[in-house]
């Protein structure tokens, strides 16, 4: 059997009566960034939702299958989602920091939720989440402003090096540059590619030519199935599938 850092087998998900996601089975390797391509609806957000337990915090979600971390099943009886979501960080399509909290208690704000109180300790995670979120040059003097008085790209290296301060072993993005300039954009898709040499990365992406930049592998949903997976090189360049070439290529999406 392959060493995957997660797994997925025969998960299926839904919104009340809608199946959103049909026995989805893959595998992501450590250290490597996977995309999700595909069109609105499809199914990209739920799957990373499931992959950490977000997905049966939505009134009337369920979910089916199995999800291994490191070879355990996140979904079976007696796991703790909250310690789920420790190992397997979120960040959102739309930045989200804390607004009535500083930029140094927003990227505290898990550590503390953990009990973490000693001023060394997070002083020293802090520092070094904004570096990895390649934020702390940017904000090491205004550390006490709110959050939310940084600018759109700085607010979402902020919730990274929020869900990084924990010391994830995987981080999931949602869409994350799609509210953003090209200027901001390029820099996180720079930290992304720097995030791969320790975690292991998920991004949801409609932007096919970020998938093509940042990902070492991509899958493609339709409908809320699997159609194709690969290396991103080869599903770009030589898909497998007609369905996703058609996508690939604009008749569709």
């Amino acid at each position: 059997m392959e060493d995957f850092k997660i797994q997925t087998q025969k998960l299926n998900a839904w919104f009340g009566n809608n199946h959103a996601l049909k026995d989805i089975s893959l595998g992501i390797r450590q250290n490597q960034v996977t995309a999700i391509i595909g069109p609105s609806g499809c199914g990209k957000s739920t799957l990373i939702r499931c992959l950490n337990r977000m997905h049966e915090l939505v009134p009337g979600a369920r979910s089916s299958g199995s999800v291994l971390l490191d070879g355990a099943n996140i979904y079976s009886r007696g796991i703790d989602p909250v310690t789920v979501r420790r190992r397997v960080g979120m960040v959102f399509q739309k930045a989200n920091p804390f607004p009535t909290m500083s930029v140094y208690d927003n990227v505290a704000a898990g550590l503390k939720l953990n009990g973490v109180r000693n001023p060394d300790t997070l002083d020293e995670a802090v520092k070094r989440s904004l570096e990895q979120a390649f934020l702390w040059d940017e904000v090491r003097d205004d550390l006490d402003n709110s959050g939310a008085s940084l600018s759109g790209g700085q607010q979402q290296r902020l919730c990274i090096a929020r869900a990084l301060a924990v010391e994830p072993e995987a981080i999931l993005m949602d869409e994350p540059c799609s509210a953003l300039d090209p200027i901001a954009t390029a820099k996180i898709e720079q930290l992304i590619t720097n995030l791969k040499e320790k975690y292991t990365v998920v991004i949801v992406t409609h932007n096919m030519q970020q998938a093509a930049r940042v990902s070492d592998v991509t899958a493609f949903l339709y409908l809320g199935q699997l159609i194709e997976y690969g290396g991103t090189t080869s599903l770009f360049e030589n898909p497998k599938e007609e369905l996703t070439e058609r996508y690939l290529t604009g008749k569709f999406g």
